[in-house]
């Protein structure tokens, strides 16, 4: 028997993350072969003609998988019913622009996307936010549908697990499948912690296969923190097509049993998990199931990573001050 459609909302879903991310849902990439999807797009008024040509697009490539395309600027369409919400579109930081303005133009963003999900979407849905200051941004989304429990709300640390699990292959000369058991601390922002300390290569100790606390603690640190950044200096665009394969990625770690001895990383809402304050949207390694998770619990942090958790935790707190008149429930 053919399973029934799972219904995915895509916000910005004309943009350039949008546009990478739409034909890799209906092709099964993210949720299986053998699931069939309606993709619901959300754009704003002035890019619905875009919007329309990936609609066409869309048909025009006859996935098997793609059971139905909205393509809507009204919110309340695009989660209606909706299964899995990925809050993709944002406003991207412009010169000049300060981290708490864009807090605040993106708050009235997500304030009213996550009333519509509290009040349209299924009555299982997730919530993965993808839009940037991502961590924050599902904060004020989450404040705004108290409707949907704390664990159906996930912000997406697996581009900078992606990125820091190349440069730890890199350097050690192996595959980068042979990285395992790495998470990202905190904020999906440059004070970030790719915790080298907890991670293997192959098995063994990330420190004693690389052997160089020297690169560990400042170079690679930083590379992962600002690799962002290069890809915008590089290609005068952020990331699109690696942001939404991580996308895919944070979804099927979500969906599907973590291997065994591994863990995924994902920001979810803080419990006091590591001494994390409750409420913030906070990055964790993270077990599932396949269809529940939890935080791993156990891992031991040195001195430097406790110093390094602590500001991004920092940041987020103040960030969470900034848009305190954003939130319509405290968090």
């Amino acid at each position: 028997m053919t399973n029934p459609p799972v219904q995915v909302t895509v916000t910005g879903a004309a943009g350039q993350i949008g546009y990478s991310l739409v034909f890799r849902i209906a092709s099964g990439e993210m949720l299986g072969s053998g699931q069939p999807v309606v993709l619901r797009l959300l754009e704003i008024e002035p890019a619905m003609g875009a919007l329309a040509g990936v609609a066409m697009e869309l048909d025009d490539c006859a996935f098997e998988l793609l059971a139905g395309v909205e393509a809507t600027s009204d919110p309340k369409t695009a989660f209606d019913g909706t299964d899995w919400a990925l809050l993709v579109g944002s406003v991207p930081r412009k010169a000049g622009m300060e981290r708490n303005d864009l807090l605040a133009v993106n708050g009235s963003i997500f304030g009213p996307q996550g009333e519509a999900i509290g009040a349209h979407a299924a009555s299982d849905v997730r919530v993965l936010v993808v839009g940037n200051p991502c961590n924050t941004n599902c904060l004020i989304a989450r404040s705004h549908a108290p409707e949907v429990p704390d664990d159906r709300w996930f912000a997406m640390t697996r581009l900078d697990r992606n990125r820091a699990a190349t440069a730890l292959a890199k350097r050690a000369g192996v595959p980068v499948s042979s990285v395992s058991r790495l998470a990202i601390w905190g904020n999906h922002s440059s004070t970030q912690f790719p915790d080298f300390e907890n991670a293997l290569i192959e098995g063994r100790q990330v420190t004693e296969v690389i052997g160089d606390d020297e690169w560990l603690r400042g170079a690679f640190i930083e590379e992962v923190q600002q690799r962002g950044a290069k890809v915008i200096q590089a290609r005068g665009a952020s990331s699109a097509a690696s942001a939404a394969n991580a996308v895919v990625g944070s979804v099927r770690s979500l969906v599907s049993a973590t291997p065994e001895g591994d863990f995924a990383s994902v920001a979810v809402v803080s419990h006091g998990e590591y001494g994390a304050p409750e409420g913030l949207v906070f990055g964790f390694p993270v077990v599932s199931d396949g269809r529940s998770w939890h935080v791993e619990e156990g891992l031991a942090h040195s001195d430097f990573a406790q110093q390094r958790i602590e500001t991004t935790t920092e940041e987020l707190g103040s960030e969470r001050a900034a848009v305190a008149d954003l939130l319509l429930r405290p968090v």
